[in-house]
C-alpha cells in the first residue's frame, strides 16, 4: 500500500523538527505533503522533500478537496490543539477516502500534556499512564477554568468521531519539550520560553504553586522520535493502539517545576536579566507583571508555567520508542536553553 502523508504545523517548533528528521528516518517510501500558508513556507518545506499544499484547514470543503485529490491517507496534525473544526474536517475527508479506496486511513491529533493536568481537572492523587483509559478519564474531567474545556472536547471528538467513521486516530500529548528545534520556523520551546518571558517582565523568577508539583519533560528529538515511530508503524503495517487506546506521551519522566525555575533563575541572573537567582513565591502583583510578559490574563499565568501533571509514558515503549535523554537532562541543559531563547528572542539584560 502506498502512503500519502500530510504534516500540518510545519513552521512550528514540533512540526519543523519532525519534517527535518523524517528525511533521515529510513521509512518505507511515502509521498510527503506539508500544509503551508504563504510562499516562503512553500519554498522552505521543499528542502525536506515535502510538496507544499495551501488550503484552509478549517474549511471542510477545502480539506475534503485536498485529501481526495492527493489521496492523503495519513494526516499528522500539529497546528491546533484547541479547536475541533479542522480535526473534524480531516477525519470526515479521510473517512470518505477510505470508502472510496477500501484502505485504512490515519489521523494523528497533537494535544498537550495540559489536557491531563490539574488545570483540566485530571487526577493528581497518583500517577496514571498513557496506556490507561485516558478517554474515560477525559470524559470525567471538569476544568476549573471553563475557557479550557475545548482542549478536552477536541481530544474526545477526535477519538469518538474517528471511531464512528472507521478512521484510526492517535492523540499525541507533548509535555515540557526543550532543546533546539531543527525546522525552518520556530526553533524554541513554548513552556521554557514562558518561564523566561514571565521572569523578564517581573525581573524575578516566581513559582506559582505551593509545594513541588511535577510535570513530564522530553527533549525535542525524543518527542520527534515518537512521532516518527508512530508513522513508521503505520506505513509498515505494524499493529499499535489507536482510537480509545491511541493516546501517546513522549517523556522519559517528570521533574519538579521548582527545579526548572531554579535553573532558569540562575541562567537569567548570570546574563543580567533579573535581579537575583532566587525563586520567589508569586503574589498578586507579581502575577500581574508575569501576565504582561506572557501577554495573557493574570488568571492564565499558572496555566502556562505551573500546575501538576501525573501522566506517565508507557505506550511509546510498547510500540518501539526509546528516549535518548533522561528526565534530569533538562536540568543540566537550562543554561543552554536560556541562551537559545535569548538568541532567538533578542533578549538582553535589565
Amino acid at each position: 500500500m502506498s502512503y500519502n502523508v500530510l504534516i500540518t504545523g510545519g513552521s512550528g517548533y514540533l512540526g519543523g523538527t519532525l519534517l527535518n528528521r523524517l528525511q533521515s528516518a529510513g521509512l518505507p517510501a511515502l509521498k510527503l505533503y506539508a500544509l503551508v500558508r504563504k510562499d516562503s513556507q512553500a519554498e522552505a518545506v521543499k528542502q525536506y522533500g515535502a510538496e507544499p499544499l495551501t488550503f484552509d484547514a478549517y474549511e471542510e470543503s477545502a480539506v475534503r478537496e485536498a485529501v481526495l485529490k492527493h489521496e492523503i491517507n495519513v494526516v499528522f496534525s500539529l497546528h491546533d490543539a484547541f479547536k475541533a473544526d479542522s480535526a473534524v474536517a480531516f477525519i470526515k475527508a479521510l473517512a470518505e477516502l477510505k470508502n472510496n479506496t477500501g484502505r485504512n486511513v490515519h489521523f494523528l491529533h497533537t494535544t498537550g500534556a495540559k489536557a491531563f493536568s490539574s488545570h483540566m481537572g485530571a487526577p493528581i492523587d497518583k500517577p496514571f499512564a498513557d496506556n490507561d483509559n485516558l478517554h474515560g478519564i477525559h470524559k470525567a474531567q471538569h476544568p476549573p477554568i471553563p475557557f479550557l474545556q475545548p482542549l478536552l472536547d477536541t481530544n474526545i471528538a477526535v477519538t469518538e468521531l474517528s471511531e464512528s467513521l472507521g478512521v484510526q486516530s492517535y492523540v499525541f500529548a507533548p509535555c515540557i519539550v526543550y532543546g533546539k528545534g531543527e525546522g525552518f520556523g520556530n526553533k524554541i520551546s513554548i513552556q521554557t520560553v514562558a518561564v523566561v518571558d514571565a521572569a523578564k517582565a517581573a525581573k524575578k523568577v516566581y513559582r506559582v504553586d505551593q509545594g513541588r508539583p511535577t510535570w513530564p519533560v522530553c527533549h525535542i528529538l525524543d518527542n520527534t522520535a515518537l512521532y516518527i515511530q508512530l508513522l513508521r508503524n503505520i506505513v509498515s503495517g505494524r499493529q499499535q493502539g489507536y482510537g480509545k487506546n491511541g493516546y501517546y506521551l513522549a517523556s522519559p519522566g517528570s521533574v519538579a517545576w521548582e527545579d526548572i525555575y531554579s535553573g532558569i533563575a540562575k541562567a537569567m541572573y548570570k546574563r543580567g536579566a533579573i535581579h537575583d537567582d532566587t525563586v520567589h513565591q508569586a503574589d498578586g502583583a507579581a502575577l500581574e507583571e508575569m501576565a504582561q510578559g506572557l501577554g495573557c490574563d493574570k488568571a492564565m499565568v499558572a496555566f502556562q508555567l505551573g500546575g501538576a501533571c501525573l501522566l506517565t509514558a508507557k505506550h511509546g515503549a510498547e510500540i518501539g520508542w526509546k528516549p535518548e535523554y533522561g528526565s534530569d537532562h533538562i536540568l543540566s541543559s537550562l543554561d543552554e536553553e536560556v541562551d537559545l531563547i535569548f538568541q532567538h528572542k533578542g533578549l538582553l539584560g535589565l
